[in-house]
């Protein structure tokens, strides 16, 4: 029996469909590999395929186009659309639509997602890291049946529509710009649905009808009943950016930096809950073989410093560009390659990635640019501001120690490498494969999307 997702997205140039409308103009001096550059509309297409016995298969596909407008820019674009919906046969769906253009508004990056996520099983481990214990055999239903509670005891259920739009406009200073943004988020929780989950399942096969994580949680008064209802927050942004990159989607060179306030003010959202969050991320990008061979790496905090955050927006990562359907808190794709998703979740965390980044092949194919990477890299991060956790509600039959630890939270670790097959520098396929090196984080993750993790 399957109890992590496995996935089956294809993973070779041939299932990816590339619509050659671009032409190519002769050689510019933005074009750092000698390589013709684009012009006008180009885009691919991938499908998204997937399977887990607890919600089914994942089925759909992912749209990336480029309008590179007269080729002057060239790798920059002029307008950059991403589609994605995908739909799971248990209930589960992606719909998002991402926009990039530094051409829509004259002097102004306009960037804008519209995202609708229904998560059947979405993870939940707890707060404050390693103080949160996780019982991999309370999932697991292959070993002791003494020990094994449900394969759904670490998920629930959630609906999100996101909804953001953020401007970005250039200082005085060479490379400095300011940033304003908004974004609102319409968030829905519950238990799992078992009677979704377990259609055409029997026996053995079945989910038992038991508490999860998050279900006891609430029955302990540790997730207020505040955060169990229908949520509206109105997200506020405002920051700083520091860019010397000298190629967005993979930088050979250069520094990114950036320093971004979040406000929710109680006024704008639902009236429960009201905050305010501190971002901070540091970039820096060394060319060891120019064009080939590439240093990168990320520090990077984010921290309350007011207010109540609701549980279910603890894991949102700031930033000022996300372009990912995901981008819940440290653990999985988008931060921790190798550690559960969502495993380190507090009011402040800190994290650090790096990699190497090696361009092995270059080539010329149905009139577009492509080439091909590999990279290895180290993840790590850490809450570094604890959540406040009210234990009074908790039974005294219940053996805290099974939940709880009282140890300190220390770093969360893992090691991997990936390949990259990128055509035109934008357009990027991307697979991971990341280990933790403890196993109170899980084992290992395997990643196949979009992108450069940064």
């Amino acid at each position: 029996m399957m109890t992590e997702i496995f996935k089956l997205v294809p993973f070779v140039l041939l299932m990816q469909i590339s619509i050659a409308v671009a032409q190519e103009v002769p050689d510019s001096t933005n074009n750092r590999s000698g390589e013709g550059c684009k012009k006008g509309w180009n885009f691919g297409v991938l499908p998204v395929v997937g399977f887990n016995s607890d919600i089914g298969f994942q089925y759909g596909g992912l749209v990336d186009l480029y309008n590179y407008g007269d080729g002057s820019l060239y790798p920059k674009y002029f307008h950059s659309l991403y589609f994605e919906v995908s739909r799971t046969t248990k209930g589960g769906g992606i719909n998002q639509f991402f926009y990039d253009s530094e051409k829509l508004i004259h002097g102004f990056r306009v960037t804008a997602d519209v995202t609708y996520l229904t998560e059947k099983a979405l993870n939940f481990y707890g707060f404050n890291g390693y103080e949160s214990v996780y019982n991999p055999e309370w999932e697991d239903d292959s070993q002791n049946s003494a020990i094994y509670k449900t394969r759904m005891f670490y998920r629930h259920e959630r609906k999100l529509l996101r909804l953001g739009v953020d401007l970005t406009k250039a200082l005085s200073l060479k490379h400095l710009y300011w940033l304003a943004g908004v974004g609102f988020f319409s968030t829905k929780t519950a238990s799992v649905d078992l009677e979704k989950l377990n259609k055409g399942l029997s026996g053995g096969n079945a989910l038992p009808d038991v508490p999860g994580l998050y279900d006891e949680y609430v029955s302990w008064g540790i997730i207020s009943p505040e955060e169990t209802q229908p949520g509206f927050n109105t997200v506020l942004k405002l920051g700083v950016i520091y860019d010397s990159r000298d190629n967005e989607p993979n930088p050979n060179k250069g520094t990114w930096s950036e320093i971004l306030v979040a406000a929710a003010p109680k006024i704008m959202g639902d009236g429960n809950f009201g905050f305010t969050k501190l971002a901070i991320t540091h970039r820096q990008y060394f060319p060891l073989i120019k064009n080939k061979l590439t240093l990168a790496y990320q520090l990077a905090y984010q921290g309350t410093i007011g207010g109540k955050v609701p549980f279910y927006l603890q894991p949102y990562m700031i930033k000022s560009f996300a372009k990912t359907t995901t981008i819940d808190g440290l653990g999985g794709a988008r931060n921790l390659r190798g550690v559960l998703r969502n495993r380190v979740v507090g009011d402040g965390v800190a994290y650090g990635n790096a990699e190497l980044r090696f361009k092995f092949l270059r080539f010329h194919w149905i009139k577009q640019n492509f080439y091909l990477a590999l990279n290895a890299f180290a993840d790590a991060g850490m809450v570094v501001q604890k959540i406040d956790i009210d234990k009074s509600g908790i039974p005294a039959q219940v053996d805290q120690t099974t939940y709880f630890s009282n140890g300190k939270e220390t770093m969360h670790t893992c090691l991997g490498g990936g390949l990259r097959i990128v055509m035109n520098e934008n357009f990027i396929i991307a697979a991971d494969f990341g280990v933790a090196l403890d196993k109170r984080d899980g084992k290992s993750g395997t990643y196949i999307g979009f992108g450069y993790l940064f």
